[in-house]
């Protein structure tokens, strides 16, 4: 099963669901296509991706929103589980596009990342 969680108006969302629909690779694999701001994942889902990523919790943010600066987001002190809560209820922070296939993860930007992981 791949997973992309996606926002049809992000064109690097775009692009990456593009190039996973049409990986070879894909052959037979289940396509789940979540649109996350209409089905937000939930702090565990979270949670589940930031250990498929591997990578800090500050890196699956986007910095550039305007609930990051609302919420304070910048302050070094908050813990992961701090941020990822503040994710679960701003899913618009979440960075994207996203892309799992079984027990790895990758976060496609640029969208050919995607490949790592097909």
């Amino acid at each position: 099963m791949i997973t992309v969680y996606h926002n049809p108006r992000c064109s690097k969302s775009r692009e990456a669901l593009a190039l996973v629909e049409g990986s070879t690779d894909v052959g037979g694999s289940d396509l789940q296509v979540i649109e996350y701001l209409k089905t937000p994942p939930t702090l565990a889902d979270l949670k589940r991706l930031h250990r498929l990523l591997g990578v800090p919790v500050r890196e699956m943010i986007r910095s550039n929103e305007t609930e990051y600066a609302e919420l304070g987001l910048a302050d070094a002190a908050l813990t992961d589980d701090a941020l990822l809560e503040a994710v679960a209820h701003h899913p618009k922070l979440l960075q994207r596009p996203i892309v799992v296939n079984g027990a790895k993860a990758v976060i496609a930007r640029p969208p050919s990342l995607a490949n790592s992981v097909l």
